[in-house]
């Protein structure tokens, strides 16, 4: 079973040392030591703390769709190449970069500022993990 130490679990959930070990001492994560003493949290509470702190904005349309990879952001830049275009969206802590032609730019008008949702449906999922941690 994995294990974070503070600063690993910190980077991870994006907050500062301190605010990991706040949690701890509130209770909100359990922690234990290992066998050199330094604070260790076990890895399906620091996952249970992610999904918690992943709460994604409301998404605006309120339409229903299959596709259970929303990512409501704000339009960073738009690149437009003759009848294509580059749409990149920053959603919370993520970068999501659409392909799209530069006539669904103009029908969606969308401008950097814009408000929009990037649904995701794909077939294939690659995950990797880090070296040494298999």
């Amino acid at each position: 079973m994995p294990h974070y130490r503070i600063s690993e679990l910190a980077s991870l959930l994006g907050v500062s040392d301190d605010t990991v070990r706040r949690w701890i001492d509130a209770g909100t994560l359990a922690a234990t030591t290992d066998d050199v003493g330094r604070l260790i949290v076990d890895g399906v509470d620091a996952a249970r703390r992610a999904v918690e702190l992943a709460e994604a904005a409301e998404d605006p349309s309120r339409v229903g769709r299959s596709a259970r990879n929303r990512f409501v952001g704000i339009v960073t830049r738009i690149q437009r190449d003759g009848i294509m275009a580059q749409v990149d969206i920053q959603a919370g802590p993520h970068r999501v970069v659409s392909l799209m032609s530069a006539e669904a730019v103009d029908d969606l008008r969308l401008e950097p500022g814009s408000l929009a949702v990037a649904v995701v449906k794909a077939t294939t999922v690659i995950v990797e993990t880090p070296e040494g941690s298999r």
